[in-house]
């Protein structure tokens, strides 16, 4: 099974976090990281399972590596069937609007007919804590889903 873990990050934080997921699932299965600002249409591929873990800069914003992604999807339209994903933002709720930047790539992934899977995780860096343990706990209650589902599919 391959994993893909997929990142958006204004500060580094979410790159952080999916390197502790490769980290942790490194060995048991074959997983690569990929920054949003890298990936292209062709990357998404329906053979691979993807964990995504997204900030959010400002007030809902996507972060800096998200928003190339954001505009290839916007322009590109791919069809995404087939592609089986996770989600885990990263926000703040000192911000009025919180963890809108993981929810803006959710949107466009399912819009373009992505299947999210499992309970969307989230950090809130409002009580000072750290992504990094709240994400491997969801990563690690989240994959055996998305696993079992993409043996079914195969």
């Amino acid at each position: 099974m391959n994993i893909t873990v997929l990142y958006g990050t204004e500060s580094g934080n979410a790159e952080t976090v999916a390197d502790d997921i490769i980290e942790e699932f490194d060995g048991q299965f074959e997983v690569t990281g990929l920054d949003m600002g890298d990936a292209a249409a062709v990357d998404l591929d329906p053979a691979s399972i993807y964990l995504v873990v997204c900030s959010t800069h400002g007030e809902g914003g996507l972060p800096a590596s998200a928003v190339p992604f954001a505009e290839m999807l916007d322009e590109e339209k791919p069809d995404l069937s087939g592609i089986r994903y996770a989600m885990f933002g990263l926000g703040d709720s000192s911000y009025e609007i919180y963890s809108r930047g993981s929810e803006r790539i959710d949107e466009r992934l399912a819009a373009l007919g992505a299947v999210r899977v499992g309970e969307y995780g989230r950090h809130d860096a409002g009580d000072g804590s750290l992504p990094n343990e709240p994400a491997l706990a969801w990563s690690r209650e989240t994959l055996p889903v998305l696993a079992q589902l993409s043996e079914v599919a195969s």
